[in-house]
This record gives structure tokens, C-alpha cells and sequence, in this order.
């Protein structure tokens, strides 16, 4: 076992940087001895946490804390890894540095920013780049946005695909399981599911506004959003203005807050359809699970969304309502192509794995330490 890799989980439980430590770190720790900067009582239910050490690290990310902490805590090591592109920006003692950049959001969409998140955006992303030895990137995608917002040398950046749980995410026959997830958030025999953040490129205003234009036939079934909304949702004063107009729309839509990692895959399973309707992804994780899950997929014809989704979704324009509403209908109406995107989606999915990420990283980890 080689030694001397440092880990900054501090945001293990953050929805897609969380999944991403969730599934690396235990694959990490079988090749490497590994020092994690976290608070221990969010890695306790962890079994493999009992195998490394933690350096308690309790700074919230994006903070003025985190960088003298992350300075005078990062232990001597081999090694320091990033999962985002917080980086320390002072003196560490590690002798190389990796970070992983999922996208570049705060660049790509800069003249959104206000003036402190502009100076923020460009100050960290610089220092991410110029400062690590290696860049993980999720997405060919990224990687393109990576070299057309910064000035960084393609030869650091390598692309490593995200992973599916296929364990996790598959297709569900317990029925009891199934029956008691509807019965404990109510749900409906069909409806429209919707998994992610509610930040404002996640465009879920547009999906709401297309629940409206749908045929009559389709008019009562209903939207679920399942993700973490409080201070997103106040961030999007056009999703907000919608929501508080009660539109008929509205009135259809069902906002779950959060749901466990063992009822998020019954969701997939009990959906009628899954529709993901993102303006900017790095990646995008919550099209493959509901694939994993056998629930068709429509999504925005972005160009992550079609790297990593294939053939295996049917796309829609994110910007048009109207484009959105008639996807949705095609999948709801007719069955054979319902029956398609199930089965190629069961399929896209298996090309993605986490074992497959883990030991891409692990190479690229051990390319770095043999440089001298």
C-alpha cells in the first residue's frame, strides 16, 4: 500500500460532490493510505472511515475559515486532493496537488454572478488550475469548458467519467417497498419525476410552464421535484414569481425536500417519466440513475446530457416549453417508445460505473506520485 494521499471531504454529504467521495474514497483507501479533512460525526456512518484517518475540519466551503484551516491542517503528505475547486490557496505541505473540476458554471454563466461571486468565481478558479499538478474533469464537455473560459494546458486535464450504482439503481420488484414509499409521500399511480438541486439552471420553471401546455388527456398527472430547495429556489426570482402566482401548473407540482438513499430508487421505479430539463450540467448523474431504474429519460439536447445519455434519451430544446410539453406527451402516449427508452436506457447505464472512475483515478493519482 502506497502512502500519503490527503482527501478534503468536508462536503460528503453535498448532493453530487458527495455521491462522487461516497463512491471513491472506499476504493481509495484499498491502494493508498489516506488522511481525510472532514467533521467525524458526518463520516461515523461510514464503515470504512474505521480503516484512515480524519483530521476534523469543520469550515464550511467557499469561506474565509476554510483557507486558513485547510493551510494549517493539511498534513504532510504525498499528496492533497480537491473534490471541487475550493482549493487551498496558501502554502500546504503536501507535495502535489489534484483537483477534480465537475464544471465551470460560475464562468460559463459569469454575467449572472453578483460582483463578490464574479471576484470569488475567477480568483478560485484560477488558483485550481495554475496551482494542481493534475485536473480530473467528468466530462469531455468540461474539459472543452475548461480550456475555453481559463488559459490552463490541456495536458493536465483528464476526463473520468462519473459512475452509476448499478446495486443501487436497478430495476425494483418489491412491491411492498414500492407500496410504502406511494403511501408515505401519498404519490400518484403516474407522474413526472424530477431529481436535482432547484438552482436556476436547472430550469425547472420551464418544466412547470410546460405541465400548462400539455393535452387535456395528460393535464392531471402530476410533477414531482425531489431535491434540496431552500436558498435556490429565492435565488430564482423567476421560478419564484411563477410558484406564487398558482398557476394551474402549480397546483400539480409536489416539492420533496429530501428522501433517503434507499427511497430515491423507487422513485426512478414508480415514475412514468423522468424529465431533466438542465440549461448547464458537468456531468449529469440523475438521467443515468432513472436509465439504471428502467424509467425513460427526456432531456435537454445539451451537449453533456448527450455525452454521457447516448441514444438512450429523447431530447428536447430546454429553452422551449412548448418542445418540452410535446416530449413528454410522445412518451406518455405511446407505448413502444416508452418500451425503447427503457430498454436502451438500461443499457446506456451499464457504460458507467463507479469501479471504472475509482481506477482511472487511482491511475492518475499514481502517475502523479511517480513525477518527480
Amino acid at each position: 500500500m502506497q502512502n500519503g494521499l490527503t482527501i478534503d471531504a468536508r462536503m460528503i454529504h453535498h448532493s453530487g460532490i458527495g455521491t462522487y467521495l461516497k463512491y471513491l474514497i472506499p476504493k481509495v483507501i484499498e491502494h493508498f493510505e489516506v488522511t481525510l479533512l472532514a467533521d467525524p460525526n458526518c463520516c461515523d456512518e461510514f464503515e470504512w472511515q474505521k480503516d484512515l484517518r480524519i483530521i476534523e475540519t469543520k469550515s464550511g466551503p467557499y469561506s474565509i475559515k476554510e483557507q486558513f484551516e485547510l493551510s494549517l491542517k493539511i498534513p504532510q503528505s504525498e499528496c492533497f486532493w480537491s473534490p471541487h475547486y475550493n482549493v487551498p490557496v496558501f502554502p500546504i505541505k503536501a507535495k502535489k496537488r489534484m483537483v477534480t473540476i465537475h464544471d465551470v458554471y460560475h464562468l460559463a454563466f459569469y454575467h449572472l454572478l453578483s460582483f463578490p461571486q464574479k471576484m470569488y468565481a475567477k480568483q478560485m478558479f484560477k488558483k485550481a488550475l495554475n496551482l494542481s499538478d493534475r485536473i480530473i474533469t467528468v466530462s469531455e464537455f468540461s474539459k472543452s469548458e475548461i480550456l475555453k473560459h481559463t488559459r490552463i494546458g490541456e495536458k493536465k486535464i483528464t476526463v473520468i467519467h462519473n459512475g452509476v450504482d448499478n446495486h443501487r439503481f436497478k430495476l425494483n420488484s418489491n412491491t411492498v417497498l414500492k407500496e410504502n414509499v406511494k403511501k408515505k409521500y401519498n404519490l400518484p399511480d403516474q407522474f413526472i419525476l424530477f431529481v436535482g438541486n432547484i438552482k436556476p439552471h436547472k430550469n425547472l420553471k420551464n418544466l412547470i410552464i410546460a405541465l400548462d401546455k400539455l393535452q387535456l388527456q395528460f393535464r392531471d398527472i402530476p410533477l414531482l421535484a425531489v431535491g434540496k430547495r431552500e436558498g435556490f429556489i429565492t435565488s430564482d426570482t423567476e421560478l419564484s414569481k411563477l410558484l406564487n402566482n398558482d398557476s394551474k401548473s402549480t397546483n400539480r407540482l409536489y416539492l420533496i425536500s429530501s428522501v433517503t438513499d434507499a427511497e430515491l430508487p423507487v422513485f426512478y421505479n414508480l415514475a412514468t417519466v423522468f424529465a431533466f430539463p438542465s440549461f448547464y450540467e458537468g456531468f449529469g448523474l440523475p438521467p443515468l440513475e432513472s436509465m439504471a431504474s428502467g424509467c425513460p429519460v427526456i432531456a435537454s439536447d445539451i451537449p453533456p446530457l448527450q455525452e454521457c445519455c447516448g441514444n438512450a434519451a429523447y431530447f428536447f430544446d430546454p429553452s422551449n416549453p412548448n418542445d418540452i410539453a410535446r416530449k413528454i406527451e410522445d412518451v406518455l402516449s405511446d407505448d413502444t417508445l416508452r418500451q425503447n427508452l427503457h430498454e436502451k436506457g438500461l443499457e446506456q447505464s451499464k457504460k458507467f460505473s463507479w469501479d471504472n472512475c475509482a481506477q482511472q483515478t487511482l491511475e492518475v493519482i499514481s502517475q502523479l506520485l511517480e513525477e518527480t
